[in-house]
């Protein structure tokens, strides 16, 4: 799938997602948004949140940037499973379900089905994705505590190898919860995603991370 205004490339979005989903046990303390952080990644094992989504392409040849928001809704659990589910302005439904990532579009009535491993597989994120604590993450990312802005803790995570898909994550934190992502890509396209209503550790029905692509749907797999 090409990279697009309204829908932020699955690649990276997955790979940004396998940051906060990482299945952790108790590690050293931490200072500030590391230690709000670490305290997530420790106690939230599944959660579900609304979402708002602000994906801006930066200015090139002359153009001004261009920005295109989104919505929706938001269920993970540990590990390695989530899904978003986009109701405005386009449909589209990105699933893992530990094995796979699909991405069905509504309007295409296409899926696009690709292997969870493959997907993590390009970039640090798919040495972190089963990670004990802040210090495995370490190994592929440089974390550094930002100063708090609009009332969240933040956590910035630079890959470092330069490699890679993304140039920079940030990571919203109000308390121990998850409040915002703040993506920037190789291209230099940023996606910020705000969650709201966030409940923690609800019970998720059986069958939440499973997808059947719908009958008649183009299925690509990749």
């Amino acid at each position: 799938m090409s990279l697009s205004l309204h829908f932020f490339h699955p690649a990276r979005l997955a790979q940004s997602i396998a940051i906060i989903l990482i299945a952790t046990g108790a590690g050293a303390a931490c200072a500030d948004g590391l230690s709000s952080l670490q305290n997530f990644m420790r106690n939230t094992q599944s959660g579900k949140a609304e979402f708002n989504q602000v994906v801006t392409a930066p200015a090139k040849d002359g153009q001004a940037a261009r920005t295109k928001q989104s919505a929706g809704t938001f269920e993970f659990q540990r590990p390695q499973r989530f899904k978003f589910v986009y109701r405005k302005p386009f449909e589209q439904t990105l699933v893992a379900d530990g094995q796979t990532l699909w991405l069905y579009d509504v309007d295409l009535n296409q899926v696009t089905a690709r292997k969870q491993a493959q997907v993590l597989g390009s970039t640090p994120a798919a040495l972190i994705a089963s990670a004990a604590d802040l210090k495995a993450l370490e190994k592929d990312f440089v974390l550094k505590a930002e100063p708090e802005r609009d009332g969240l803790e933040w956590v910035l995570a630079t890959p470092k190898t330069r490699d890679g898909q993304l140039q920079t994550i940030r990571v919203g934190l109000k308390g121990d919860q998850l409040a915002a992502l703040d993506i920037v890509d190789s291209f230099g396209q940023r996606s910020v995603l705000n969650f709201t209503g966030l409940q923690v550790n609800p019970a998720l029905p059986a069958g939440t991370f499973d997808f059947k692509p719908p009958a008649g749907a183009d299925v690509v797999r990749q």
